[in-house]
């Protein structure tokens, strides 16, 4: 359990505070995952810190990942993990709202298990959904993907609104195709039930838990650079990326949740963090000394990455609703490996 007040948790603490509910059950999906996994390390967090006395549920495939993840307050009766599959969720007990994040989310897991990625995507949130409506949720956010904007934009930076082509022969296309129909089935079950929920869209989001599966570039940037080892780049990495730390990227999830627009959808990006995949690795190889070394990708491992040549959003409309990033990109790299070196005591 926590010992001590915690810096980053504060930060998100000021953000959420007037709509924070207490006395809740709140049930995460995918919660092993870097966004979901921290959103539950704030919310016990809080539980700690201010009594909300919320229970949190977390939910995913493997178990023994889970007991280690939260091994520093999974004996708390606040707490509990539910090891399921999202595809055949089956949870007696209602809640009262639902972070729902589970989904591969990573660029070899499409190439190599495109079916796999899409029953997640599609059959996962229905059933989150048919759950939902079922138990009466207050509200639920349905964390999806800045991929959904595909391809051919005119727009520098993109709106929630707008929406480019997505090549549906191309088997890469099983995350992004899954991911916006996912989110018509949000809408079309909020529509017919009368379900409070909302959408979010994160760009590209980094945090110290990143997963060892993770096979996104900036994901073996980061396994690297904790290694202290140099960076590897498999193109010239001019594509610009909207690039969010974690902790800014949970408080935007929970304002969403607890006070964003009945299905409206919000980007989840920081312009305070925009920068090329390029300059994204050469943050992180200042930050511990190291280089950065341009490589060839095998065949394989081009099928799996983005083709989006730009992915910048437009973060105002989640301004709008309250939010204010703490990190710009070297705060937040800076932030990353504080957190890293405090873990491993180094």
């Amino acid at each position: 359990m926590f010992v001590s007040e915690n810096e980053e948790y504060e930060k998100i603490w000021q953000d959420v505070k007037t709509v924070m509910p207490s006395d809740s059950r709140i049930l995460i999906t995918g919660a092993n995952g870097l966004i979901a996994s921290n959103i539950v390390d704030t919310l016990m967090y809080f539980n700690w810190r201010y009594d909300l006395n919320n229970q949190v549920w977390a939910l995913c495939r493997n178990y023994e990942k889970a007991k280690k993840r939260f091994a520093s307050y999974i004996d708390s009766s606040q707490f509990g993990i539910v090891a399921q599959d999202i595809t055949q969720l089956d949870i007696a007990d209602s809640c009262e709202y639902i972070i729902h994040a589970a989904s591969n989310a990573h660029p070899l897991a499409y190439s190599t298990k495109p079916i796999e990625t899409m029953e997640t995507n599609l059959i996962g949130t229905m059933k989150v959904l048919e759950y939902a409506c079922d138990k009466k949720v207050k509200q639920m956010v349905y964390v999806s993907t800045s991929e959904v904007y595909g391809e051919g934009h005119q727009n520098s930076k993109l709106k929630e609104e707008e929406f480019g082509s997505v090549n549906t022969l191309n088997p890469r296309s099983c995350y992004a195709e899954s991911k916006r129909c996912a989110e018509t089935l949000c809408v079309c079950y909020a529509k017919m039930n009368d379900l409070d929920v909302k959408v979010v869209r994160p760009g590209y989001i980094y945090g110290a838990q990143i997963t060892s599966e993770n096979s996104r570039a900036d994901a073996q940037f980061l396994r690297n650079a904790i290694e202290r080892k140099n960076i590897i780049m498999k193109s010239l990495g001019q594509q610009r990326r909207s690039y969010c730390y974690v902790a800014d990227a949970v408080s935007a999830i929970l304002l969403v949740l607890f006070k964003g627009e009945k299905v409206a959808a919000y980007n989840i990006a920081n312009k305070e963090s925009e920068a090329t995949i390029a300059e994204y690795a050469k943050a992180l190889a200042d930050a511990r000394k190291i280089k950065v070394i341009f490589e060839v990708p095998d065949e394989v491992e081009k099928a799996g990455y983005s083709q989006v040549k730009n992915s910048l959003l437009d973060d105002s409309k989640l301004r709008d609703l309250g939010w204010t990033p703490h990190y710009d990109l070297k705060s937040g790299v800076n932030q990353m490996f504080y957190n890293i070196d405090d873990k491993s005591g180094k």
